[in-house]
C-alpha cells in the first residue's frame, strides 16, 4: 500500500546478465467501469480501531471475527457482534516504532492454522526493529519482516505471547513495501508476501542488481540473493523454522531462494485463496505512477516488476514514461506474465487515472448476496489521495483483461468517504471491508464493515 509514489534512490552493481530477446510491449487500455453493481449497502461491525487491515475467522466454529489493526493489536468480535474490551495479541512492544502521518510497516495480517481447533496455532506477520548488519549498498536496513507462531492460552480469546517461535525472518532495507499478508493455501502450506524492499521503482540501497540491464534494480526479478518481491511457500508443520516444500518450483535451481512461489512483484500488499472453485490465488499489486494490478498467481509465474508495470514496459530512469519495448521473458525462460485487471493510477499523465493504490480482495462465496457468487471483489486505497476509496466486482473469466463493475452502496452511492485498508472473510464466505478516515495511524476512526444486500 503506498499513496505516496514517488521516493528517489540509486543502486549500480556489477554482475549483470541481459536476456536479449526484445518484444513491443503490450499496451492494454484495460475496460474502466463497465456498469455499477447494485442492490448492496455495508452494515458495520465494529469501530475504534487505528488502522484495520483485515478480518479473518478461525476454522473452529467459534464464529468470532478477528481484526488485525496495524497498530500491533487483534481485537476480537465475538459471535454476538460484541467487540472484547482486552485486545487478543498485542505485539507493539516487538515492533519497530511506527510514523503516525503514514506507514507500511506494523502487524500486518495472521493467519491460523488449518488445525487450529486442536492445536490452538496461528501466526502474525509484523515488523521487527532492524539486527545488526549493513545491506547491500550501505547504510543501516529499516526494520525485519518476521513471521512468528503463537499458541492461545487457556483462555481461547487470549494469545499466550510467552509461546512465540520465529518461522521466518527477512531483513528488509526501507520502510515500504512490506507486502504483509500470510494465509495458508489448499495445500496446508503457509503462503507469504513480501513487497520489493521499498524506495521507488525498486532501486537504490538494499536493492539488487538483476539480469535486465536497461532498468537499475532490483529486487523484484531476483529469486538468488534475498526474498523481496516474492510470494513464499514454506511449510512450518515441523519441530523448529521450517521446511521447504519439495514441489516448489526453484527447489532445483542451484543458488536460489528456494521458499520463493512466484515472483516479479513490486508490493503485493493483500492476497487471497478462493474459497471454492479452483481455490486460485489472486493478488493485489500496487503500481508506482502509471498502472495498478490484480494478478491470478500460478507456481513459478513471474510478474513482471520492474522490466513491466501491468502490461507496460517500465523505465526507471522515468517512471512516468512508458518504454517503447522491453522482454517477453526472463533470463531463465519465464514469462512475464500479465494481470487480469489493470488500473490507471490517479497519476499517470495520459489521464482517466481511478487509483493511488489497489487493494486485492476476494471471491465471494458467501449466501447473502447471490448476485456476487463466484465475483472477485476489490477496492482502491482512495481515488486521489483523499479519504474517497472504492469498491468493485470483477467477473472471473480465464485469461487476462477481466471486465469489472463499481459497487455502489445505498448508503455510500459514490465513494465509501474513508480509505480502503483491506477485506476480510469469514468461514461462510461473507466479506467484510476495513476503513479509516485518516491514511496513516493517527486516531481511532478505524472500522470494520459487512457487505450486506439492501
Amino acid at each position: 500500500m503506498e499513496p505516496v509514489k514517488k521516493i528517489m534512490g540509486y543502486l549500480l552493481l556489477p554482475g549483470i546478465v541481459l536476456f536479449s530477446i526484445v518484444s513491443s510491449c503490450k499496451k492494454n487500455d484495460y475496460p474502466a467501469n463497465v456498469g455499477t453493481t447494485k442492490g448492496m449497502n455495508l452494515q458495520m461491525i465494529a469501530d475504534g480501531f487505528v488502522s484495520p487491515l483485515s478480518v479473518v475467522e478461525p476454522p473452529d466454529s467459534s464464529h468470532r471475527l478477528f481484526i488485525v489493526d496495524q497498530a500491533g493489536k487483534v481485537w476480537i468480535v465475538d459471535s454476538t457482534g460484541a467487540k472484547m474490551p482486552t485486545p487478543f495479541l498485542d505485539l507493539t512492544p516487538s515492533m519497530v516504532t511506527l510514523t503516525p502521518a503514514y506507514d507500511e510497516r506494523g502487524l500486518l495480517s495472521i493467519a491460523f492454522h488449518p488445525d487450529f481447533r486442536n492445536n490452538g496455532k496461528f501466526y502474525a506477520f509484523y515488523t521487527a526493529p532492524p539486527r545488526a548488519g549493513v545491506p547491500i549498498g550501505g547504510g543501516a536496513w529499516n526494520n525485519l519482516t518476521r513471521i512468528s507462531e503463537f499458541n492461545i492460552s487457556a483462555d481461547p480469546n487470549q494469545a499466550d505471547l510467552s509461546t512465540e517461535r520465529v518461522i521466518l525472518e527477512a531483513d528488509h532495507p526501507q520502510l515500504n513495501h512490506d507486502g504483509g499478508t500470510i494465509a495458508f493455501g489448499p495445500d496446508g502450506y503457509l503462503y507469504i508476501s513480501i513487497g520489493d524492499g521499498g524506495n521507488a521503482d525498486d532501486i537504490g540501497p538494499g536493492h539488487v542488481r538483476d539480469w535486465y540491464a536497461v532498468n537499475e534494480g532490483g529486487n523484484g526479478q531476483d529469486i538468488f540473493q534475498n526474498l523481496m518481491g516474492n510470494i513464499l511457500r514454506i511449510n512450518i508443520d515441523n519441530a523448529s523454522g521450517y521446511t521447504i516444500p519439495t514441489d516448489n518450483p526453484f527447489i532445483s535451481i542451484t543458488g536460489s531462494k528456494p521458499e520463493v512461489y512466484a515472483y516479479g512483484f513490486r508490493n503485493p500488499y493483500r492476497f487471497s485463496f478462493d474459497m471454492s472453485g479452483d481455490h486460485a490465488l489472486y493478488v493485489g499489486d500496487a503500481g508506482q505512477s502509471l498502472y495498478e494490478e490484480i494478478d491470478v498467481v500460478t507456481k513459478g509465474g513471474n510478474y513482471g516488476w520492474n522490466v513491466k508495470e501491468g502490461t507496460h514496459c517500465f523505465s526507471t530512469a522515468d517512471d512516468m514514461t512508458e518504454l517503447g519495448s522491453c522482454p517477453m521473458a526472463d533470463s531463465l525462460g519465464n514469462p512475464l506474465l500479465d494481470p487480469v485487471i489493470e488500473l490507471k493510477n490517479f497519476a499517470n499523465p495520459t489521464g482517466g487515472g481511478l487509483a493511488t493504490v489497489i487493494v486485492g480482495g476476494n471471491v465471494y462465496r458467501g449466501s447473502d448476496l447471490p448476485g456476487l457468487t463466484g465475483k472477485y471483489i476489490f477496492g482502491i486505497f482512495s481515488q486521489d489521495g483523499q479519504p474517497n476509496a472504492k469498491i468493485y466486482s470483477a467477473m472471473v473469466s480465464t485469461g487476462t483483461n477481466w471486465p469489472y463493475e463499481n459497487v455502489s452502496l445505498k448508503d455510500f452511492p459514490d465513494n465509501l468517504g474513508q480509505y480502503l485498508k483491506g477485506f476480510g472473510q469469514d468461514q461462510r464466505g461473507e466479506l467484510y471491508l476495513t476503513t479509516s478516515a485518516d491514511a496513516g495511524l493517527n486516531g481511532t476512526t478505524g472500522k470494520v464493515y459487512k457487505l450486506v444486500s439492501l
